[in-house]
């Protein structure tokens, strides 16, 4: 599996996570110190943060939430992906993430930067 598709497995199970309005699985997919830059709420620093901001986010309905991974690299166990989200007809966005491998093999989020479009 190339590490473009780890990034949109990753990225799917955040998908389906939101569509169900699951904030703590959203969340799980974040380093415990990640941090996350959004347009849309203020800067969330930590997972507990990141689940916060997803409460509010998922509670307002998404249920057609859907992230495409555009580039992505690795070097080592630091990585990066680029990927294209859409919601709703009226949002639309980049999310810019940096990754890191943890110890059982997985990839977590980082940092996160949201852009709308």
């Amino acid at each position: 599996m190339t590490f473009e598709e780890e990034c949109q497995g990753l990225l799917d199970r955040y998908a389906s996570c939101y569509r169900q309005g699951d904030a703590g699985g959203c969340a799980a997919i974040f380093a415990l110190d990640a941090e996350m830059y959004s347009a849309f709420a203020p800067p969330a620093i930590g997972r507990q943060a990141i689940e916060k901001a997803h409460e509010e986010w998922v509670r307002e309905g998404a249920g057609d939430k859907l992230i495409e991974v555009s580039s992505a690299g690795r070097s080592a166990d630091l990585g990066w992906c680029i990927a294209r989200f859409s919601e709703r007809e009226a949002e639309n966005g980049i999310s810019v993430n940096v990754l890191a491998r943890q110890p059982d093999g997985d990839w977590l989020i980082t940092h996160c930067s949201l852009t709308g479009a």
